[in-house]
């Protein structure tokens, strides 16, 4: 869970390090990289990222409106529109290494075509409107923490328990 207080959030540190920084500090942190987040590592969002602070707020797609689950573009309006924002890609490294004690997933399944158990993606602007990769997800499995990268296309239906992370803006 990323936070107790559901509206306040908690605040992480994002940006500010180099690529090879960043890569090398979730290597040593014992973070486990599929192959989407390696390419998502690599885009040039990486490359000289500004240091900034943003407050992180979780939400399940059911507590944003949708009892049955949606599509990814209606889950990022309707969060815009209670107030949040997407996170920066940069988000999700930075996001996995504050939260190393996220609870172990219930299952050990990492790929199933649906979102895996016990994850929360980190809701950003998808790079492109190509399927892969979408953008970063956490998990824990086995004891071992990941920073996974996602595919989804705009019909995939997001399940209403599935949790995202988001942007609690200054106010």
């Amino acid at each position: 869970m990323i936070s107790t207080a559901k509206d306040e959030g908690f605040v992480v540190g994002v940006g500010g390090r180099s690529r090879a920084e960043l890569v090398q500090l979730l290597l040593n942190k014992g973070v486990l990289l599929n192959s989407h987040a390696e390419t998502l590592l690599a885009h040039p969002a990486f490359e000289a990222p500004r240091s900034q602070s943003l407050r992180i707020v979780e939400r399940t797609v059911d507590e944003l409106g949708f009892r049955r689950g949606a599509v990814q573009p209606r889950i990022f309006a309707a969060a815009r529109d209670q107030g949040l924002e997407l996170c920066p890609l940069v988000t999700g490294p930075y996001l996995r290494l504050a939260t190393m004690d996220q609870a172990n997933a219930p299952d050990s399944v990492l790929s199933a075509g649906h979102a895996p158990t016990g994850a929360i993606h980190v809701a950003s602007e998808p790079l492109s409107n190509d399927v892969d990769p979408k953008g970063f997800y956490l998990r824990v499995v086995d004891g071992q923490p990941w920073l996974r990268g996602y595919r989804c296309d705009d019909t995939y239906v997001w399940e209403p328990e599935q949790r995202l992370a988001f942007v609690l803006p200054a106010r």
